[in-house]
């Protein structure tokens, strides 16, 4: 009778289970650094927000940059009539390679602009974090999204457009010099809009004295909004000189005026007074507008630069009692230094909206000091704030409303300040 027999090789099972022994320290030790290196990273952010609230710059905007022609060449590769000549199509390797390429980094290889964005201001695409909610708005905390004008835009699509004033009483509507060079020469008037009918102007109060307290200008001061402009659909072509977002400063100070509270606004066409006009320098051009401003009126303690945002209407319009208001965004520059002193003045000015018209506000959204410009002269008082009010889609009438709300807030402030003896010589600046 044979016996089979087996040998047992030790040395390879010890071997073999040495192995796996250390593949499982690599492993822990790789999942553990992980989970460490989040947690570190989850930690910091925390604790970055409540320290000083500075934002985090999330990747955002690269999807707008891409054309309309790059997605209808995806879709094309799957529904037949959408095809195109090859050589026209936008659909090729060189292109998805950018496309990754600009996903990943947030840098256009065909922009050398992008490769400095983050050094020099202007060259990027502001990034904002939201650094107080509106309580009674909805869930959606989408944050401003702003965008440069298109080639081409700015032309003068319409002449009509609603008398922003009303029955209001005269405000100063003035054009700062805007040469580069030093000029101490008095603002002219601005160029008058055509009248139309204009949205029905709140109950005048006592007229306002000499005394200009608000300075009202615009940075941007050729956008504008859609319905306004016949013929335009687009909303990269919602500029232009003449019907923009200057007209609702305009109602603005007017109805500050009604209500008592001396305004002046300034609506200088930057395009067409500065020499070798670039819009990426618009925040350099205003800045001298602020200071002339200051010069000629030493009295000014609160400053609102007034904007468009570049949303979808559903994201820039609130319905309230039936009617239709283009919602406000307050944006705080966190590369100002002393920023929370003026996000505590657009505070007061939210709040009031708040319990006057709750939804109105999206809250207040602070711009990263790492990105953009970030600044927007609000170093120059610290009762100073950029409103964007509506969005390419929404109508002057619909804002008209808004400014009106938002006078009536800023109206309040303002003779509260005066109230309190506040001083008015020294435009509200930091020493």
């Amino acid at each position: 009778m044979k016996w089979t027999s087996f040998t047992l090789d030790l040395s390879r099972i010890r071997k073999g289970w040495q192995r796996f022994c250390a593949m499982l320290r690599t492993m822990g030790t790789l999942v553990l650094c992980t989970f460490v290196f989040f947690l570190l990273v989850g930690l910091a952010a925390m604790a970055s927000s409540k320290v000083d609230r500075a934002p985090v710059s999330p990747v955002k905007g690269w999807a707008a940059a891409i054309s309309n022609a790059f997605f209808i060449d995806a879709i094309g590769q799957e529904i037949p009539h959408l095809q195109k000549d090859a050589e026209a199509s936008s659909f090729s390797g060189s292109s998805m390679i950018s496309f990754a390429f600009r996903l990943l980094t947030d840098i256009n290889p065909k922009d050398p602009r992008t490769f400095l964005a983050r050094e020099v201001p202007g060259l990027n695409t502001d990034k904002a974090i939201l650094l107080r909610k509106s309580t009674g708005g909805a869930d959606d905390l989408s944050g401003p999204e702003d965008y440069t004008p298109s080639q081409g835009a700015g032309d003068d699509h319409g002449t009509d457009a609603p008398d922003p004033s009303g029955s209001a009483s005269p405000v100063e509507p003035s054009d700062a010099p805007t040469d580069p060079a030093p000029s101490t020469s008095t603002p002219a008037p601005s160029e008058a809009p055509a009248k139309t009918a204009s949205p029905p102007a709140e109950t005048k109060e006592e007229p306002s004295t000499d005394e200009k307290l608000v300075l009202i200008y615009s940075s941007h001061n050729r956008e504008s909004y859609l319905p306004n402009l016949p013929g335009v659909n687009d909303p990269d072509k919602a500029y232009s000189s003449k019907t923009n977002v200057t007209l609702v400063g305009k109602r603005l100070a007017a109805q500050l005026e009604q209500r008592g509270v001396g305004a002046v606004a300034y609506n200088t066409d930057y395009s067409s007074v500065v020499k070798d006009f670039n819009y990426i320098y618009s925040y350099k051009y205003s800045n001298k507008t602020v200071k002339e401003a200051f010069a000629a009126h030493p009295n000014i303690q609160f400053v609102f630069d007034i904007h468009r945002d570049s949303l979808k209407r559903e994201k820039t319009t609130a319905t309230i009692d039936g009617k239709d208001y283009a919602q406000i965004y307050f944006i705080i520059g966190q590369r100002n230094p002393h920023w929370k002193k003026n996000e505590e003045f657009a505070a007061q000015v939210h709040s009031l909206l708040e319990e006057k018209m709750p939804g109105l506000s999206r809250g207040i959204w602070g711009k990263t000091p790492h990105e953009g410009n970030a600044e927007y002269n609000q170093t120059l008082s610290e009762n100073s704030v950029l409103v964007e009010i509506g969005g390419p889609y929404n109508s002057l009438e619909e804002c008209y409303r808004t400014a009106d709300v938002l006078a009536a807030a800023i109206s309040e402030i303002a003779k509260s300040a005066v109230k309190a003896d506040a001083p008015q010589s020294s435009n509200g600046k930091e020493g």
